[in-house]
């Protein structure tokens, strides 16, 4: 029974992953914390995080670590297989037709229609784990300043400043926060 639900649930984030990596957050999230209770919006967030740090699509690695989750190394499998199977088959259709009539009004403007939608998915997902993150809520209430995480706060603001004053690698921030969050929340406490 598992299988079949991961199956499903997957073969819907797969088939309607328009937007890519991050514009399909949303419909994992509904898939996983909202709809199946799978994960918790914490366990979301931290697969987010995961699937950030690994080799690959975030969509497919988000899929393989809940199929691994909820039903070990088969589970991984067929979450997987159902996030990959209609996203491959939707992306050489698309593909085909996309090349072949790129050109046409019609098609640059669902492009152009597109893209606020999706910057709108991404920013709906990066604020729930921003809340999260930040004020150990999964919305903004007048009540999360009273369980804000100054040290995560600090961080956010160090990492963007960082990013966007010297345009740094991604790599070395996640890779300098995970030693500055060993420091500060494992030895400092």
């Amino acid at each position: 029974m598992i299988y079949w639900k991961l199956l499903l649930s997957f073969l819907q984030v797969g088939l309607f992953s328009f937007g890519g990596g991050y514009g399909i957050l949303p419909l994992i999230q509904q898939q996983v914390v909202t709809q199946n209770h799978w994960l918790t919006m914490k366990e979301f967030a931290d697969v987010v995080t995961i699937s950030q740090m690994t080799p690959g699509p975030i969509v497919l690695n988000a899929s393989t670590f809940v199929g691994m989750k909820m039903a070990g190394v088969t589970g991984a499998i067929v979450a997987t297989f159902g996030c990959a199977f209609p996203t491959t088959v939707l992306a050489i259709i698309v593909g085909y037709y996309y090349y072949k009539y790129r050109d046409m009004t019609l098609v640059k403007g669902i492009f152009e229609g597109l893209r606020p939608a999706i910057v709108s998915l991404i920013a709906t997902v990066g604020m729930s784990i921003l809340f999260l993150s930040l004020f150990n809520a999964e919305a903004f209430t007048l009540s999360v300043f009273s369980h804000v995480d100054w040290k995560a706060v600090v961080m956010f603001l160090s990492c963007l400043f960082i990013l966007r004053k010297w345009k740094t690698n991604p790599i070395y921030i996640m890779l300098g926060s995970g030693v500055v969050g060993i420091v500060v929340y494992l030895l400092m406490g």
